[in-house]
């Protein structure tokens, strides 16, 4: 089975004939991937931890905290709260993350039927939201108790929807076929 670099590499290859690349440089390649978990008002500190940490296990990189921007009354909300963790992923690290979700955690989300396209947005990035981070090998059966769900985009340099869609299911993204709506 080919890994996600390889693939980039072949990207060229594959959609020059349907885009009409002339350069290796206007194929679309993988700028970055975001991982963020938004832990909204959780005082114990002691589970802040543990969300960072499992954090950083299902990633190989320590989250940086996100802190609130403004201050929300209504949400008892003070301006520097920390509201949530965020990972940039890149290189190395970013090619083994998206092959472990591509190959072992999608497959193993419940009732799991392919990702909507419709998720690709008019830059070329796709957001995915997981609703269990259970489904990533790194989470041990006894962590089950305290579940959390995460977002990840990952951010493509192609130019349009279509050229995103094409190259993200040559990187093996399972998408779903688009269905006609009667």
């Amino acid at each position: 089975m080919e890994n996600i670099k390889t693939k980039i590499t072949k990207a060229f290859d594959a959609l020059s004939g349907t885009f009409g690349y002339k350069n290796v440089m206007q194929a679309p390649r993988l700028d970055k991937v975001v991982v963020s978990v938004g832990i909204g008002k959780i005082d114990d500190k002691a589970k802040r931890e543990k969300i960072s940490q499992r954090l950083a296990l299902i990633t190989g990189q320590r989250p940086s905290p996100r802190p609130a921007k403004q201050s929300i009354a209504s949400f008892k909300l003070r301006q520097g709260d920390i509201v949530g963790y965020q990972v940039t992923l890149r290189g190395a690290r970013m090619h083994a993350f998206l092959d472990k979700l591509i190959n072992v955690a999608l497959p193993q989300t419940r009732d799991f039927r392919g990702l909507k396209a419709t998720a690709i947005d008019e830059m070329g990035n796709i957001t995915l939201g997981i609703k269990e981070h259970t489904i990533f090998p790194e989470t041990a059966d006894e962590d089950i108790r305290d579940v959390f769900s995460l977002a990840i985009t990952i951010v493509t340099t192609a130019k349009t929807k279509a050229e995103a869609e094409a190259f993200l299911r040559h990187l093996g993204l399972p998408l779903k076929k688009d269905e006609v709506e009667a």
